[in-house]
């Protein structure tokens, strides 16, 4: 299998081009590929397909081998993909995802792509929607039980469910003990990425985040935007705002007028190569 490893701000992938190659088994090959000690390395597979509704389909799988809906570092490094790799000439495409269909704004400077813009679609606050189970509609700012503490969540869905929390130190937090009760909480029937936020000022944040079925990732792409999208909710920052992630800053942007979230960011090759699967 021959394959490209890309990563965005950290968030790194293995991306597999599907007009050219055929995975039996991805879940399979997603489990293997991204053990750091005995295969590539990285935080899941992510495919890329024809597409009937799009000009291209994105499949991603993470590193237990689950599939997810949705990966906004992903989706950016997608964008890079098929530009530089001679699949498209557009520097504005569509992507099909298992949340719908993404819109693209690719910058390009030197014939290669540097930076990416994503509509990330319509944030999702709704319960039901998310999924959460949960005795109200919304929940803001809301009182949430885990293990032995409680913790205060905004919950949004950016195509996967999110639980942001905000702290006073996201570098002191022991997140392998406390990421783990928080994703597979029963309140969260498909699991849940959770965020931990601090916020600088109106235009800047910093997070950490644990990922369903990757653990702590170094950035989240849908996080970020369910981040900002809460910061919003709860009066702490502006409409546009600066999300600092270990792996590096995304821009995030709520357009509350269209309801739209959009995200920018970079995305690199890291290296290319084939594998025996």
């Amino acid at each position: 299998m021959k394959f490209t490893k890309m990563q965005g701000i950290g968030n790194d992938y293995v991306y597999v081009n599907c007009f050219q190659e055929h995975i039996e088994n991805p879940s399979e090959v997603s489990r293997r590929i991204s053990d750091r000690h005995f295969g590539i390395g990285s935080d899941g597979l992510i495919l890329i397909k024809s597409s009937e509704k799009a000009d291209f389909e994105m499949e991603m799988y993470n590193a237990d081998g689950s599939q997810g809906a949705m990966c906004g570092n992903g989706m950016r490094c997608v964008g890079k993909y098929v530009y530089d790799y001679g699949l498209t000439d557009k520097t504005r495409i569509s992507v099909d995802t298992k949340s719908g269909i993404k819109y693209l704004d690719l910058t390009v400077e030197n014939k290669k792509v540097k930076q990416v813009r994503v509509n990330m679609g319509e944030p999702v606050l709704e319960t039901k929607a998310i999924p959460m189970i949960y005795d109200g509609e919304k929940v803001i700012s809301q009182p949430f039980n885990v293990g032995q503490d409680i913790y205060e969540i905004t919950a949004v869905s950016m195509g996967n469910p999110h639980a942001v929390v905000y702290v006073d130190n996201v570098k002191s937090l022991p997140l392998e003990e406390i990421g783990p009760k928080f994703e597979k909480h029963t309140a969260f029937p498909e699991s849940v990425n959770t965020e931990f936020v601090r916020v600088i000022d109106r235009r800047t944040v910093e997070m950490r985040v644990w990922e369903r079925g990757s653990g702590e990732t170094l950035a989240c792409g849908t996080g970020a935007c369910a981040v900002a999208v809460a910061s919003v909710l709860n009066g702490y920052t502006e409409d546009e705002v600066t999300v600092r992630l270990l792996g590096g800053d995304l821009k995030i942007f709520w357009d509350r007028a269209e309801n739209f979230v959009y995200m920018t960011g970079p995305a690199e090759v890291v290296f290319e190569g084939e594998i025996e699967i």
